[in-house]
């Protein structure tokens, strides 16, 4: 987005989004209009939401609402209109409730530097609305207009019956040039390219994202710790949960770990404990692991959480419940210690289907036995780190978890083909 020099007003882009409805109606669509929302208040948007039904207090903090009733798929004057023009009749009302519906939206679109409508060039749900927008379209009314599309009438087994040729059912399947057309899949694509007569590479697929931080249930702490690590955009996140201590053999997995970075991908070791502050041994192992570390350049790919606390040079330890968020981002438990009582860490990562690499300790032999990856305690670096290599090519869970971390959580998916979206139309 724009700044504003010394001086300046900073110029604040706005965003208006249109749909039938938005939260706290459930609906998918409904659903991304939410995401979408969060994503552009987050990094210095301005968001309306337009919408026929919803709620301010259901929408992300900063949201404005404008409830415009007759937008709404539901209002009962559109729902008695739908059900001549399912039957093929045009209603009498019709012209006149599109044009008051074009009135009410003028001002607000014109305001507006970028649009984005939700299906309604797509779907029949309210066809005076859909009319009115292309009114205001070939008035020159709001400029920018981005065709975000989910679903289409016209292709669809369910609904197909419900539109007939001519105005203003052919409203749904027509191209404008002034419209930048946006779907989410290549399917999705492919089946607008040809119901509107225009190549396909003129309509951008942007995929639907997840947001790990619900997904993985992170608190505030637990987020802040993750961003902190880096633990999204990795290939291959390995867990020890361990206090730091010379029987942990965290020497050994700095080795495998700059033998899996060497291979190319992009590795994270996160150990979770801190060294026991009363015994001088355990913070000497530890001054000589950051210094190991340092020596093999691994700071970024081995990560002691002591370290990474929200106050830098102020050692931080974490309690259980934050160490098992890090079990739901991470992708591997590694413990290759020299010797446990019991690792209980087994017990915790054989629990949530986290899989596991570790020499052989009561819990791995014992419990763990055919399930566990185990290796011998004299096992070379070099042939562990090719164990975890071939589990991560091998594993399709590991393989589309690392996929959609990277490219389809909602962030990746605005920093790569949203953002882009705006400089093409010569607004970021």
């Amino acid at each position: 987005m724009q700044t504003a020099g010394d001086g300046e007003q900073a110029w604040v882009m706005k965003i208006a989004i249109l749909h039938y409805s938005v939260a706290p109606v459930v609906g998918g669509v409904e659903a991304v209009i939410n995401a979408h929302t969060s994503l552009f208040l987050n990094h210095g948007y301005s968001v309306r939401l337009i919408a026929g039904a919803g709620e301010q207090a259901a929408l992300p903090e900063g949201a404005e609402f404008v409830q415009i009733l007759e937008m709404d798929s539901r209002h009962h004057q559109v729902v008695d209109m739908s059900r001549q023009l399912e039957q093929g009749e045009v209603p009498p009302g019709f012209q006149g409730f599109s044009d008051c519906l074009a009135e009410s939206l003028a001002p607000i679109l014109r305001s507006s530097d970028w649009v984005i409508i939700h299906n309604i060039f797509t779907k029949h749900f309210n066809l005076p609305l859909t009319a009115a927008l292309f009114k205001l379209l070939g008035q020159g009314i709001f400029n920018h207009p981005i065709a975000w599309c989910h679903d289409f009438t016209w292709t669809s087994p369910h609904s197909r019956s419900n539109v007939h040729p001519g105005y203003p059912w052919d409203l749904l399947r027509t191209y404008r040039g002034d419209v930048r057309y946006v779907t989410v899949s290549k399917y999705r694509q492919e089946e607008l390219s040809g119901l509107l007569g225009c190549p396909a590479k003129s309509i951008q697929v942007i995929y639907n994202g997840v947001d790990p931080d619900d997904l993985y249930s992170l608190t505030q702490q637990g987020l802040a710790l993750v961003n902190r690590l880096g633990l999204i955009d990795s290939d291959i996140n390995l867990l020890m949960p361990v206090r730091i201590t010379q029987a942990k053999n965290i020497e050994f997995a700095l080795q495998v770990v700059a033998i899996l970075k060497k291979s190319g991908i992009l590795v994270k070791m996160v150990i979770t404990g801190p060294p026991d502050p009363h015994d001088p041994a355990d913070v000497e192992y530890y001054r000589s692991l950051l210094n190991l570390r340092k020596q093999m350049q691994l700071e970024q790919a081995v990560r002691f959480v002591y370290e990474s606390g929200p106050r830098p040079y102020e050692g931080y330890t974490i309690d259980l419940p934050l160490v098992s968020e890090l079990y739901r981002v991470c992708d591997l438990l590694f413990m290759p210690s020299h010797r446990e009582g019991f690792g209980m860490p087994i017990l915790e990562a054989g629990l949530i289907g986290m899989p596991v690499f570790s020499t052989q300790i009561p819990a791995a032999s014992e419990i763990g036995q055919q399930e566990v990856t185990i290796f011998s305690k004299g096992e070379t670096a070099e042939n562990v780190a090719q164990m975890i290599l071939e589990w991560a090519k091998d594993s399709p869970t590991q393989r589309l978890k690392r996929r959609i971390r990277q490219n389809l959580t909602w962030q990746a998916i605005f920093q790569h083909k949203m953002l882009p979206l705006f400089s093409e139309r010569g607004l970021h």
